[in-house]
């Protein structure tokens, strides 16, 4: 019969408790992570690769699924040419209350870039011709025209409720 496996201190601090959503701290630095990767031109294999991790392992750290070890910033950082932090830019200042994740700014369209949605769509428009990809863009603007006054009730609704 097999033991059953405890994990060590240090791998227990790697991963949000089971059933608890993750620190919005460990949140906001996977987002700032994949937004410099993203402005930076380099791709989660590319990056993860340059510091010796998996892409797997690099996409946890993004979505905050694991914790990010100060010498992992520190790999990362160095790697993508910026200081450290850089991933902590929009967290509040100590002292002040970091737990309500309202109070931590989210730029939605490179988290949507960042995400595997938004990388196939991506990946899927730059095949298509210019010219039809041009319609697409027009057709995706014409749209959103349509859906945003009730896009933007609805942001301001969530944020009035502090659900959003």
């Amino acid at each position: 019969m097999l033991k059953p496996q405890r994990s060590s201190p240090s791998q227990a601090a790697q991963k949000p408790k089971a059933g608890r959503d993750p620190h919005p701290a460990d949140v906001r630095v996977g987002r700032r992570i994949a937004t410099v990767r993203v402005q930076s031109d380099v791709s989660q294999a590319q990056l993860a690769r340059s510091i010796g991790i998996t892409f797997q392992q690099l996409q946890k750290y993004e979505t905050a699924r694991n914790r990010v070890s100060a010498s992992m910033l520190y790999e990362i950082g160095r790697s993508l040419g910026v200081p450290v932090s850089r991933f902590f830019e929009g967290l509040p200042e100590n002292g002040e209350s970091g737990h309500e994740s309202s109070h931590l700014p989210v730029d939605e369209r490179i988290g949507f870039i960042a995400s595997a949605e938004g990388r196939r769509l991506i990946e899927r428009l730059v095949r298509l011709p210019p010219r039809v990809r041009a319609r697409v863009s027009a057709l995706i603007a014409a749209i959103g025209e349509e859906f945003t006054p009730q896009c933007d009730e609805d942001q301001a609704d969530r944020r009035r409720t502090g659900t959003g």
